[in-house]
């Protein structure tokens, strides 16, 4: 999945439908370059509930892709899913990560670890070099079970997010972005997510091509910011790699 520059992804105009999203809201941005739970309360007013200690998702969908030998030309997550969808998610006995911390942070280094060590000790049990000169079904069982704890990881820590923000703020609306959001089983996970809470939320997902559509994202952060008066002029301004958001929310 793609690196995106989400930061005016989040708020606005739901790309999947004719109605409008209204603030507050809380936003899932999960994506090759970030992995976070973002509380919105305006144009350019968010504060971070959680995010990630190490690695993004989908920079752990990329290395398990590049691990199994798996095209990565348009990729590693989408090539990751299709082949997840041919295996046993409860195949190979991986680790869900923080299981002891009651944050809403994310961590993905240990699960690409005991992928890549799942990985080899099947090559010695079936007597091949490398994981990439595995049977498809080795393989697609990986792929399947490294999926399903990574999006089981999600779950946890997003379901906390909502019952805080939920109890605090009285919000109910998720806004999912970022280009593992198109992914088919997530989205169906956090649509049964939200439809599990006591009272149902309602979740925005922009449409698969639009979920790593820079382009796109970038044209509507303006619109948003423009639509509010919001300008930046170049003078006396700071230079950021990587953008913050806001500051993490204590």
């Amino acid at each position: 999945y793609s690196k995106d520059n989400n930061s005016e992804q989040l708020p606005g105009e739901n790309l999947s439908s004719d109605r409008a999203m209204e603030f507050p809201f809380l936003a899932l941005l999960v994506s090759g370059g970030h992995c976070q739970i973002l509380k919105c309360l305006g144009i350019g007013k968010y504060t971070i509930i959680g995010g990630t200690l190490d690695d993004s998702l989908g920079e752990a969908f990329d290395k398990t892709a590049r691990l199994l030998g798996l095209p990565v030309g348009g990729g590693g997550g989408p090539a990751v899913e299709a082949l997840a969808r041919d295996g046993d998610p409860k195949s190979v006995k991986l680790p869900i990560p923080l299981q002891k911390r009651k944050d809403c942070d994310f961590s993905y280094a240990g699960l690409k670890t005991a992928v890549r060590l799942a990985a080899e000790k099947i090559c010695v049990e079936r007597g091949v070099e490398a994981p990439e000169h595995l049977s498809h079904e080795d393989k697609a069982n990986i792929a399947s079970s490294f999926q399903h704890v990574a999006f089981r990881h999600v779950e946890i820590r997003l379901g906390r997010a909502m019952e805080r923000v939920q109890k605090e703020d009285g919000i109910h609306t998720l806004a999912v972005v970022g280009g593992v959001a198109a992914n088919k089983e997530l989205r169906r996970r956090l649509d049964v997510l939200c439809s599990d809470q006591s009272e149902p939320w309602d979740m925005l997902v922009p449409p698969p091509r639009l979920c790593t559509d820079q382009g796109a994202m970038s044209a509507w952060a303006a619109v948003e910011r423009i639509m509010v008066g919001s300008s930046d002029l170049a003078d006396d301004q700071e230079v950021f790699a990587r953008y913050p958001f806001s500051s993490t929310d204590s």
